[in-house]
């Protein structure tokens, strides 16, 4: 008797249908699973502490739980409020995981920004000048993540780590930018020619590492699966775009920062204007022999 009532109901449960949520028809569940009868030992599975029934997904190769979980989000909320007293709702695997790689890159990250604040207020001995180091991070990041919207690529652990490790390459570019404008501060040249000097005579060695490293990471996005597509997608969208910014609004936030806030002051002493007249005249000696005709008359 026990054991017609068992199969009665295995029969019964493969003449269900399963509802697609995507084309809104149902189909026969044999056709998209396998029902069998396996005798197994009963037990009660604890999860700290707690009795639980755990609902196992294994995804395709190649997709995200993140993909899987995004279409029923909705609908796992509403069973989470609707849930009776004393029972709850908890996604577990590699779900979990994924938040909390989240959580665990995001106090490195952070520890990473303070440590090169404090190396850059060291380095120019300014507690503004390394806050426009950092300027031109932001708009790397919106790069990052319109290059995984381009492609269709979605956010995971190693499109944030991409994003993580994009922020020290654009930090590095606008070292090099800020280095040349420091020297043209102690060389005496004023801040309208050291601006202009500095991205003309840095976009070359800028361009160059940038484009080596874009030309590089397209061989791994399109052939390094989707484990490392997000971290090369983020890498090349975040790196074209903090170049531009980098030669463009880096210059003008730094002339922002001198003249209409006064945040950093540009001095130049009446030696270093001397020095710096003087090197024309220098090369130039027709025009100090007319300097000093006209200093006659």
């Amino acid at each position: 008797m026990w054991l017609d009532s068992v199969r009665r109901k295995g029969h019964s449960i493969e003449n269900l249908y399963a509802y697609s949520s995507q084309q809104n028809t149902r189909v026969p569940l044999l056709s998209v699973a396998t029902v069998r009868n396996i005798l197994e030992t009963g037990r009660i599975r604890r999860r700290e502490h707690f009795r639980t029934i755990s609902v196992l997904c294994f995804p395709a190769p190649g997709v995200l739980a993140s993909e899987v979980l995004m279409p029923a989000q909705s609908k796992l909320e509403n069973l989470k409020k609707n849930l009776p007293p004393g029972y709850q709702l908890v996604i577990g695997g590699e779900q979990a995981k994924q938040v909390d790689g989240f959580l665990n890159l995001a106090v490195v990250l952070l520890i990473s920004l303070v440590g090169i604040y404090l190396a850059l207020l060291i380095q120019f001995n300014n507690a503004v000048k390394p806050l426009l180091v950092f300027a031109a991070a932001p708009y790397g990041a919106i790069g990052a993540l319109i290059a995984l919207a381009v492609m269709h690529t979605p956010f995971g652990f190693m499109a944030f780590l991409g994003v993580a490790s994009l922020i020290g390459v654009i930090v590095s570019h606008v070292i090099v930018l800020f280095d040349f404008i420091e020297e043209m501060h102690e060389k005496g040249e004023p801040l309208e020619r050291a601006l202009p000097d500095a991205g003309i005579e840095r976009i070359r060695p800028v361009m160059i590492t940038v484009s080596a490293t874009i030309l590089a990471l397209f061989p791994l996005a399109l052939e390094g699966g989707p484990l490392w597509k997000p971290l090369c997608y983020a890498q090349i969208g975040g790196l074209a775009v903090a170049t531009f910014i980098t030669l463009l609004l880096v210059p003008v936030f730094y002339s922002i920062f001198v003249l209409d806030l006064k945040w950093i002051k540009w001095e130049t002493t009446e030696h270093q204007q001397e020095t710096v007249e003087a090197e024309p005249a220098a090369a130039d000696p027709h025009l100090a022999s007319a300097r000093v005709v006209q200093e006659r008359l």
